[in-house]
C-alpha cells in the first residue's frame, strides 16, 4: 500500500510541476518574454498593503537625508556665530580644539608626556592582575606563561629606561617600585608553576598605595594643563566667551567625575551646564571631532524645533515620548499590581550636572578607600 501511495504522490507532484511550467510557458507566450528572463520576472512583487506601508515608512528614512543636508548648513551657521570648544578623550590626556568664527581651528598643546608615562605604568599593574585572572588556581595550565614572560621583557626594558625619561625625579622611585613588583610577581608565579588567588591578592595589596600615587600625579598633571589652556582661551576670546558652546565626550564608566567636563565647568556659570556646556555620551573611548560637531549641531538645531512647535527650547534635549511613556508606565504598573519605580520629574532645561549628584554613604574617591 505504501508503494502505491508513494507512486501516486510522485505522479501528483509531477503533474503540478508540468502544470506550472505550462502556465509559465503560456504566460511567456502571451507576453513575449523569453525564457532567460525567468530569473528576473519570477521575482515576487510586494502586496499592495506592503507597498502602502513602505510608502509611509519612507517619510522617516527620507527625512534623515534632508536632516543631514540641513545639518551641514546649521553647523556652518553655528561656527560662523559662536566659538566652539571640543574636549575629546584620548590616551594622551585629552585633545582640546577651539573653533573661532572666521578663523582656522586652534589645537591646544598636548598634556605633558609624563602623564602618559604614569598611565602606562599604572595600566601595566592593573592589566597584569586582569590577565592572570582566568588562570588562577588551574594546576597544569601553562598557557599564560609565554605571553606573561614576553611582557616581563617589556617591563624590564621600561625599568631600565625610566631614568632617561622626562619623569620628575621625585616620582621615579615610586614607578620603579611598581614595575619591579610586576616583575617579581611574574617570577614568583613562574616559579610556583601556578597562579594562586592568595598571590594575586598579595600583589594587589603591595601595589595599591603606590598605584594611588601614580593616579594622583597623572590627574594633577592633566588638570593643571587644561586649566591653563582654557584660562588662556577665555582671555583671548574676551566677551565672546559668553557665546561659547563646549562639549566633551564620555563613555559610561568615565561619566562620573569626568575630568575634561569637570575642568570645562570651572570656566562656565552653573546655568551653562546642559545649555552651552554639554557632556555627550558615546559607546567608544575615542571619537572624531566631526562626529562631536555633528552631535552638538543636532542638539542646538533641535532646540529651535522644540521652541517653534511646542514653545520650549530644551524639550528636545529629553526623550520626546518620555512624558507620555511615563504616564503609560504608571498606568501599566498599577494595572499589573506593581510598584511604579521612576525618578522624580525634572524641568526641561535643568542645569543639574549630567552625572550622579545624590549624596549618600560609602566611598566616593580613591582617597576614601583604605
Amino acid at each position: 500500500m505504501k508503494r502505491h501511495r508513494d507512486v501516486r504522490a510522485l505522479m501528483v507532484s509531477t503533474l503540478l510541476a508540468f502544470t506550472a511550467l505550462a502556465g509559465v510557458s503560456s504566460a511567456r507566450a502571451e507576453t513575449g518574454i523569453p525564457s532567460y528572463m525567468d530569473v528576473i520576472v519570477g521575482a515576487t512583487v510586494p502586496t499592495p498593503a506592503e507597498t502602502a506601508k513602505q510608502n509611509v515608512l519612507a517619510l522617516n528614512t527620507g527625512m534623515f537625508a534632508l536632516y543631514e543636508s540641513a545639518g551641514r548648513l546649521v553647523q556652518a551657521s553655528i561656527l560662523a556665530q559662536h566659538p566652539v570648544i571640543l574636549g575629546l578623550f584620548s590616551g594622551t590626556g585629552g585633545r582640546f580644539t577651539l573653533y573661532r568664527p572666521g578663523q582656522p581651528p586652534l589645537e591646544a598643546p598636548p598634556v605633558p608626556e609624563v602623564y602618559q608615562l604614569l598611565k602606562s605604568i599604572g595600566h601595566s599593574v592593573m592589566a597584569l592582575g586582569v590577565v592572570v585572572g582566568p588562570h588562577i588556581g588551574k594546576v597544569g595550565d601553562t598557557s599564560w606563561q609565554t605571553p606573561v614572560l614576553a611582557y616581563r621583557v617589556q617591563l624590564k626594558a621600561a625599568l631600565d629606561s625610566l631614568d632617561a625619561t622626562s619623569m620628575p625625579e621625585a616620582w621615579r622611585a615610586n614607578n620603579k617600585a611598581l614595575i619591579q613588583e610586576n616583575i617579581d610577581f611574574i617570577d614568583k608565579s613562574i616559579a610556583d608553576g601556578v597562579i594562586s588567588f592568595a598571590a594575586v591578592q598579595d600583589f594587589a595589596e603591595k601595589q595599591k598605595n603606590q598605584l594611588k600615587l601614580n593616579i594622583k600625579w597623572a590627574a594633577d598633571t592633566q588638570v593643571k594643563h587644561w586649566m591653563g589652556v582654557l584660562a588662556d582661551w577665555k582671555q583671548q576670546l574676551g566677551s565672546d566667551w559668553d557665546k561659547v558652546y563646549a562639549a566633551s565626550n564620555t563613555i559610561y564608566v568615565a561619566r562620573q567625575n569626568n575630568v575634561l567636563f569637570s575642568v570645562l565647568a570651572q570656566f562656565f556659570p552653573p546655568e551653562a551646564i546642559n545649555d552651552r556646556l554639554i557632556l555627550i555620551e558615546t559607546v567608544s573611548f575615542t571619537t572624531t571631532q566631526q562626529d562631536m560637531l555633528d552631535s552638538l549641531t543636532r542638539i542646538i538645531a533641535d532646540r529651535t524645533v522644540g521652541e517653534t512647535f511646542f514653545g520650549s527650547p530644551h524639550l528636545m534635549d529629553y526623550e520626546l515620548m518620555g512624558g507620555d511613556a511615563r504616564d503609560s508606565i504608571v498606568a501599566e504598573t498599577k494595572a499589573r499590581g506593581m510598584t511604579t519605580f521612576l525618578p522624580p520629574k525634572v524641568p526641561f532645561g535643568s542645569h543639574q550636572w549630567p552625572t550622579l549628584v545624590t549624596p549618600g554613604p560609602g566611598a566616593a574617591s580613591l582617597a576614601d578607600l583604605h
